[in-house]
């Protein structure tokens, strides 16, 4: 018996970023392009040595660190309330760095969450044919994140386990 699944659909994803300068919503609704929203580790989890006789070490990184990268179509108000917050913070040193990125999916249960988030750099804004859509990059100090976990993918996962013992106990 094959597991069961969920219908993924960008429409339930949420999204937020908030600071000393507001909050502001990226998820569903703020025009987000087709690309989409990526949330990538900076660094890697693990660093392995291999010793001159082949013995190996694998060292952890404690670097939660990461970089989040948001697209909005050009003619998205998002920019707007985004240039806002980036030129308010840009003015001190006392609220770069200080808000917060969330994103999540409650279909699926995932929820990622950083902290110490700052802006990487005003985005290219381009002039031409066809308006396309302005990338803005934040880096991230701390990321945390959960991948599924929602009631409804609980639900469905102790469906399939209990349709496998059933199919499990012989039939006679």
């Amino acid at each position: 018996m094959a597991a069961p699944g969920y219908t993924y659909s960008f429409l339930d994803v949420v999204c937020s970023l908030n600071g000393p300068s507001g909050i502001i919503s990226l998820g569903a609704g703020a025009a987000i392009a087709e690309e989409g929203i990526d949330i990538e580790p900076s660094v890697d989890a693990n660093h392995m040595d291999v010793g001159a006789d082949g013995s190996s070490m694998h060292s952890l990184s404690a670097n939660k660190s990461a970089t989040a990268t948001v697209r909005l179509l050009r003619a998205s108000v998002v920019n707007y309330q985004l240039q806002q917050m980036y030129n308010i913070q840009r003015g001190s040193g006392l609220l770069w760095g200080q808000n917060n990125l969330s994103v999540g999916n409650p279909v699926s249960g995932d929820k990622i969450t950083g902290a110490q988030v700052a802006f990487r750099r005003q985005p290219s804004i381009p002039y031409k044919v066809q308006g396309g859509f302005l990338i803005w990059t934040f880096d991230i100090g701390l990321l945390d994140t959960t991948l599924g976990g929602s009631l409804l993918s609980q639900l469905l996962g102790a469906v399939s386990a209990a349709g496998n013992l059933v199919s499990a106990i012989p039939q006679g």
